[in-house]
């Protein structure tokens, strides 16, 4: 959902940016190594983000400062940062790439809200709002929440503001936008720097919130999947979030199927199970998708004066 965010606000600017997968694996490697260095999450947290956001600052100068191929400059983005944080693993803590177990002191833990436990003492309803305490608003780590709010954030930046009304401007008219006075160089920067700060929370995320360290590839395509739930939706933040939730759920679906036998079929294999989440999203996504067009300007570098 954060890469998703991610890339709307670079591709509303008009840049392609197939690096969300780089920069969510090169801020979870830089989140894992500073939470074991420090203990701290939050120091994890801020490093990673630096690193995603100085991912972000080179795909822009090669895209925008020197108008480079967008899907080139996205695609090396992913490759070093593939085989980077392999080689540094390596070199730093020599576990074939991993970094060390994280003590829980140095994860963004579960959160709990003990004044919402009322709930469940509700007469006749108490069972039935037991587990929406228990489950959906308790027991969640601080960064999903904030996976959450960035969701109506992104959009009231994107559709309310004058940052925003600026960089949809410059995704779909340049010269336009130029010629009345906005830099369009400035606002695809910080269109990645924007875009780099959320993927980097979305890889901390991974490393030292949803896992206790970093393992090699542990973005395992959810870069991908995020540019197909927003093109899913259209360039358009609910319904972006609506594509990643289905992602999620089928994942979730994914996990319950591990070892269960099916009628007729038996058990299924387990690279089955593990690819069925992204087979069937893409699936999905390919056949209720619709028309849906990108910005005018996506993908093409602006030359002044042209």
């Amino acid at each position: 959902m954060l890469a998703a965010m991610a890339g709307l606000f670079s591709e509303r600017s008009g840049v392609v940016d197939i690096s969300l997968e780089g920069k969510m694996l090169g801020a979870a490697f830089a989140a894992g190594a500073t939470a074991y260095a420090t203990g701290s999450p939050w120091l994890g947290l801020a490093v990673a983000i630096a690193v995603s956001c100085f991912m972000g600052g080179l795909h822009a100068f090669a895209t925008v400062t020197h108008r480079g191929d967008q899907m080139i400059s996205g695609l090396a983005a992913n490759m070093l940062a593939a085989g980077l944080t392999v080689t540094l693993g390596i070199a730093w803590f020599q576990q074939g790439g991993d970094t060390p177990p994280l003590p829980a002191e140095a994860r963004f833990s579960p959160l709990n809200f003990p004044e919402l436990a009322f709930l469940a003492d509700i007469p006749l309803l108490g069972p039935y709002l037991a587990p929406v305490y228990t489950e959906l608003l308790s027991g969640h780590n601080l960064l999903v929440y904030v996976a959450l709010a960035a969701v109506p954030l992104t959009a009231w930046v994107l559709m309310r503001t004058r940052f925003g009304m600026r960089l949809r401007a410059v995704g779909e008219a340049p010269s336009a936008a130029d010629t009345a006075g906005i830099s369009v160089a400035a606002m695809r920067y910080q269109a990645q720097l924007i875009a780099g700060l959320l993927c980097g929370v979305a890889g901390c995320y991974l490393a030292i919130a949803h896992s206790a360290n970093f393992v090699p590839h542990m973005t395992a395509g959810k870069g991908f999947i995020a540019l197909a739930a927003m093109i899913f939706g259209k360039w358009r933040p609910k319904q972006a979030m609506y594509a990643c939730l289905l992602f999620g759920f089928f994942e979730a679906l994914a996990a319950r199927l591990q070892g269960v036998e099916i009628a007729y079929i038996g058990q299924l294999p387990s690279n089955l199970i593990t690819a069925l989440p992204y087979i069937l999203t893409v699936i999905l996504l390919a056949g209720f998708i619709g028309k849906a067009t990108a910005p005018a300007a996506i993908g093409t570098p602006y030359v002044k004066g042209r």
